[in-house]
């Protein structure tokens, strides 16, 4: 995927590790693995989206243009993630 000549980076979050194989064999089938990462949970979500700890290097971990939430995650579910990231300004 392209956007004005760029890749899409997409963000996908997503506790089963099973799932995230499946999620990155079908991006990779189509030829759209370069920008795809992954996070396990709200918790990482967050500290991605705000490039904190592990997430710290802006390079391997691009803010994302696209991100795929699991609804049924532990801590806060997608929607919830959704809702916190609607609510936060530099989110938003």
């Amino acid at each position: 995927m392209t956007h004005r000549n760029r890749l899409i980076t997409i963000l996908t979050v997503e506790g089963d590790p099973g799932d995230r194989n499946l999620i990155a064999q079908a991006f990779h089938e189509c030829g759209q693995d370069d920008n795809l990462f992954f996070v396990r949970d709200s918790i990482n979500l967050f500290q991605y989206l705000h490039q904190q700890g592990i997430y710290a290097n802006p390079e391997s971990a691009p803010r994302p243009d696209l991100i795929l939430l699991d609804l049924n995650m532990p801590c806060k579910d997608g929607r919830e993630s959704l809702a916190a990231i609607k609510a936060d300004p530099e989110l938003r």
